[in-house]
């Protein structure tokens, strides 16, 4: 037989097709089971080293500290009253967001997947850019949309009295923006179990005169049950870990959720301070692990596997009412990501945070300084560009090889592999960043150099958390190649470097590096993480508009945070154009 590559693929010397093999040869061992072991070992080693040694270290420090079994210690910081008090925050406001992020992004998904709406194209991109921005320019939008001194509803007379209490401090404010912020990831969620519904059952339905109302509400509602607990559960991991929303909404009313608990006790200091931290971000693993598992197990049941040839398409004519629905869907973004961005538009301009913006006063001085002036901003936006930029590219490069190993040399091992990988990226980013301060504080042994305080300490926790992403669409390449190909280069004598650069790079480089864009993008703007492992000089874009936004500075956060959603709309824009050579599902906001 012959195989083919991907399209475009050179052709090379040893493109014949494999030989048939004969009943013999088929029991033993191929070419490509016998190398490659190399490449397997650093695989394992990776996974172990992302996945498992951040929660064994992190339980080592908590449970044993100083290598004494300590539990009664770990319980007391749990059950202490600012433990107990952050934790039921934590559940209060994760819960909460979930449940309206599952209904907005439900609705959203449905509408777009469902019906002949038009420009849906757009409406996607723009409602899931939310997603894509961070946590804490989202936050930072609705402060400056809704406070006393908001730029919009001041021109309308419905801004908040000069001095009142700002009305999204606290849980409904940290609920509300958590719940529009995580709403894209329901709806990205529910559009991949969209994709799963078969249009035959759709037509057969439509042929007995069913409408598109009772079409959704009887067979694909009930069809995306486990997808929509997926969804939730999801939603509900994200609100646990999320840093930056409770950062700047909750922080100053000492609100407290479980990561800003811990980035308030690691701001003091004390000999139990890192145990405590470690204590705490258990905690945190432990609740936002048992979302994940219940939303894993969702989607393990029978019903949320179904085989389709013909995946769903829009079948739900709206006619007179599709004017309506596109309206209500454009105003719907218009109010929950475009109006903010114009409020942070609107207060970079101005001179000062509170100031009317009129032509006269209209002012790019809060860029200027932000971007040239100001050293710690220029050099956050350096740290985050290297950083993240760093990250991507060696987690481009190190895809193909790691989708390859994974694809080819696993075997039964490969969901267990695969659950290392992604526990970093499932599990809260505190909880990473903890494990990355325990792991890295002491100098590491042979070369007796210390990480910590380091750029190389987010680099490291950055390729951690963010491979999940990296490896997604290759590994969905990967899977299509035909083994047959490999086989005849290797019976032609090409080693496996040959192999990989020459037949199996082609097939996955596109998708390889629209992960790593795709990592960059998370990374770029990424807080979490950096909030906990940054030091003097190593600050990076996250960290520098919390700064500027804690020092009453907000003109400048806003100005700041502008600069970096342009970054991530662009790097966005560039993805989109590869979307034709890669696997569905790889961009986001292609629900």
């Amino acid at each position: 037989m012959t195989a083919s590559l991907a399209p475009g693929a050179p052709r090379l010397p040893f493109d014949a097709g494999a030989p048939e093999r004969t009943p013999e040869a088929r029991h033993r061992p191929s070419l490509l089971d016998r190398d490659g072991t190399g490449v397997l070992a650093a695989l394992v080693a990776a996974a172990l080293a992302f996945g498992a040694l951040p929660l064994l270290r992190l339980a080592a420090a908590a449970l044993a500290p100083q290598g004494q079994w300590r539990l009664a210690d770990a319980l007391a910081v749990v059950n202490g009253r600012a433990g107990l008090r952050a934790l039921l925050n934590t559940l209060e406001t994760a819960s909460l967001s979930a449940l309206l992020a599952l209904a907005l992004g439900t609705a959203v998904a449905l509408v777009l997947a469902t019906t002949d709406l038009r420009g849906r194209r757009p409406l996607a991109f723009l409602f899931v850019l939310s997603l894509m921005a961070a946590p804490q320019v989202a936050a930072l939008a609705y402060l400056t949309l809704l406070g006393p001194s908001s730029p919009i509803l001041g021109l309308v007379g419905l801004a908040p009295e000069p001095g009142a209490a700002h009305p999204l401090r606290g849980a409904f404010g940290i609920v509300l923006v958590l719940g529009l912020h995580h709403a894209p990831l329901v709806a990205i969620t529910v559009a991949a179990g969209l994709r799963r519904v078969p249009m035959a059952v759709i037509e057969a339905a439509q042929v007995e005169g069913a409408s598109g109302w009772q079409i959704t509400r009887r067979i694909v509602l009930p069809l995306l049950r486990p997808h929509l607990v997926a969804a939730g559960c999801l939603a509900f991991t994200a609100g646990v870990g999320n840093f930056g929303i409770p950062a700047l909404l909750g922080m100053p009313v000492n609100y407290l959720t479980l990561p800003t608990l811990i980035y308030r006790r690691l701001s003091s200091y004390g000999p139990s301070i890192i145990a405590d931290a470690a204590t705490l971000s258990l905690v945190v693993a432990a609740v936002a692990g048992l979302g994940a598992l219940a939303g894993a197990l969702a989607l393990r049941r029978p019903g949320a596997r179904i085989e389709t040839e013909r995946p769903l398409s829009p079948f739900w004519t709206l006619g007179r009412a599709r004017p309506l629905v596109e309206a209500a869907l454009w105003a719907l973004v218009g109010v929950t990501i475009l109006l903010p961005l114009a409020s942070l538009l609107a207060a970079a301009l101005s001179p000062t945070y509170g100031a009317p913006l009129t032509i006269a006063t209209l002012t790019l001085d809060n860029f200027v300084e932000v971007l040239a002036r100001q050293q710690a901003t220029v050099r956050g936006f350096c740290n985050s560009l290297l950083l993240a930029g760093g990250s991507a590219l060696l987690l481009t490069l190190a895809a193909v090889p790691l989708a390859w190993a994974l694809d080819r040399k696993t075997g039964r091992f490969r969901d267990a592999l695969l659950w290392l990988f992604e526990l970093p990226y499932a599990l809260p980013g505190v909880v990473l960043a903890i494990a990355c301060i325990l792991i890295f504080l002491k100098p590491l042994p042979v070369v007796n150099v210390s990480l910590y305080a380091t750029p190389w300490i987010i680099l490291l926790a950055y390729l951690a958390r963010f491979a999940p992403l990296a490896l997604k669409a290759p590994l969905a390449v990967m899977s299509t190649v035909d083994r047959a190909q490999e086989e005849a280069a290797a019976l032609d004598g090409a080693s496996l470097r040959q192999r990989l650069r020459h037949v199996i790079a082609p097939a996955l480089w596109p998708a390889a590096l629209a992960g790593g864009f795709l990592a960059f993008l998370l990374a770029f703007n990424e807080l979490t993480v950096s909030a906990l492992l940054w030091s003097a000089g190593t600050e990076t874009l996250g960290v520098a508009l919390l700064s500027l936004e804690e020092a009453g500075l907000s003109a400048q956060a806003a100005a700041l945070a502008l600069a970096t959603l342009a970054v991530v709309a662009a790097a966005m824009f560039w993805l989109d154009r590869l979307a034709p050579r890669l696997p569905e599902g790889t961009l986001p906001w292609r629900l």
